[in-house]
């Protein structure tokens, strides 16, 4: 499958099969597309928990939760729960060298001087605000993004759930001290289609992306627009004929509680 329908099919799927678990070699291939991702001074501060539901510890499943949507957690063969550690930042030093020995920081002579005189320092004298929230989201998100893509190429369906209980669900997994939670994914084999009721909204083109000034719109070209619906990118737009009929049989089948937004 072409990355561009991958992409164009990648969207969140919260209905899975309970009762199909999910092979560790697929949940595998996610970690290893997460751990390829960048990530500034190459300090990889991405980690994941793994929580298969059948094998896991009952005060395990017990810890993952969140307040909405949690009939998720508690139906999905797998949760993996994505976390940075600040502690990464504390070996970044040796993470420079690993860059500078395979060529892939500094140009020129003096480089190797420059790193250790000058580099180095700046970021040691900086190190504790580099544990902070900001661009480390960012960088993680990058790999949690790849994870996703690589799940929807071996046929699995995932959703990111957030939750304002990272430092509970921290506390009782015995995560170290300096990691902060940063989302639940819940992985599994697709009980809804994949369209998943259809594409969902999405805000203006020209109201996101801006060029050269702000408010200058970037151009959106008509032609690209066509070529990636051809290559599956875009999808049929939501609703889709049907999708009610079928969310109140998976309500039914999944043995989902109560009624409303889920």
């Amino acid at each position: 499958m072409e990355l561009r329908e991958v992409i164009g099919r990648r969207r969140s799927i919260r209905f899975l099969r309970p009762y199909q678990p999910v092979e560790p070699e697929k949940i595998q291939a996610m970690l290893e597309a997460a751990r390829r991702a960048s990530h500034w001074g190459n300090v990889g501060g991405l980690r994941a928990l793994v929580v298969f539901r059948d094998s896991a510890p009952e005060e395990t499943n017990e810890a993952l939760f969140a307040p909405i949507a949690g009939f998720q957690i508690r139906r999905a063969p797998v949760t993996i729960v994505w976390f940075f550690d600040a502690n990464a930042v504390d070996e970044q030093s040796s993470r420079l060298r690993e860059l500078l020995q395979v060529g892939a920081l500094g140009v020129g002579e003096n480089k190797e001087r420059d790193l250790e005189e000058k580099i180095i320092p700046f970021f040691d004298g900086i190190r504790e605000n580099l544990k902070v929230a900001g661009i480390n989201e960012i960088d993680c998100g990058q790999g949690i993004a790849q994870a996703t893509l690589m799940a929807y190429e071996l046929g699995l369906g995932t959703c990111c759930l957030g939750t304002p209980n990272g430092e509970e669900i921290s506390e009782r997994l015995g995560l170290p001290d300096g990691c902060r939670v940063l989302m639940l994914q819940t992985v599994g084999y697709p009980a809804e289609t994949w369209e998943a009721g259809g594409q969902r909204p999405r805000q203006p083109f020209e109201d996101l992306f801006h060029m050269n000034e702000y408010g200058k719109p970037f151009p959106r070209s008509e032609a690209v627009v066509e070529e990636l619906t051809e290559d599956g990118l875009f999808t049929r737009p939501a609703p889709l004929p049907g999708r009610e009929a079928e969310l109140e049989w998976l309500k039914k089948a999944l043995d989902i509680p109560g009624s409303g937004l889920i």
